[in-house]
């Protein structure tokens, strides 16, 4: 097993469907720890406004590991999660990251 990976997700949502969007939102942690796929520590999520009204949600977590977000794919409860929640939105983008370390004077 590698270590565990941090993921950025970024949803912009469709007109008036945030609070449905939320209700989602808020099984998806829950839903993915039961299938043994994401780390015990809670996500991060932020709520921003853009220019020009729209709403978007970021929600960052941890993959148990690498291969986590692929087995997520094929895990029947995830997907019963996920569907609607696309459904929800505009555009969705995932992001794995990393930490750079750098020297600060």
């Amino acid at each position: 097993m590698s270590k565990p990976v941090l993921v950025h997700c970024t949803y912009r949502l469709k007109p008036g469907k945030e609070d449905e969007f939320l209700g989602y939102l808020e099984k998806h942690w829950p839903t993915l720890r039961k299938a043994g796929l994401a780390t015990e520590q809670p996500p991060t999520v932020l709520r921003a406004k853009t220019r020009e009204g729209k709403t978007v949600i970021y929600e960052m977590f941890a993959w148990i590991d690498a291969s986590a977000s692929g087995i997520a794919h094929e895990t029947p409860t995830v997907m019963q999660v996920w569907e609607p929640m696309g459904a929800l939105c505009e555009d969705m983008e995932f992001n794995d990251y990393e930490d750079v370390k750098l020297r600060f004077a």
